[in-house]
């Protein structure tokens, strides 16, 4: 089936999505909490915070992230994030 959505042009839609529905779960539920969106562009995961404070301490978390959420849909979809 992954050659058949690859073959579309499907693929890495899929799992960009699969990606950003995974952030609740692998940032955690107090930090879901204060996430209003995410999204990806040009390979960076953009999170929009809803509490300006926590973008420094994620800042310095954000390779752990990445490395966390490629693993979890077990593909290279992102190589940066960026907290606004």
């Amino acid at each position: 089936m992954l050659r058949n959505l690859r073959a579309l042009g499907l693929e890495t839609p899929l799992l960009q999505k699969r990606l950003v529905e995974a952030w609740p779960e692998v940032a955690g539920e107090a930090i879901a909490r204060y996430t209003t969106s995410a999204v990806i562009r040009n390979q960076t995961l953009f999170v929009r915070l809803s509490v300006p404070a926590l973008r420094a301490d994620l800042s310095m978390r954000r390779q752990e992230f990445v490395q966390r959420l490629n693993a979890h849909v077990g593909a290279q979809v992102i190589s940066d994030i960026r907290f606004n």
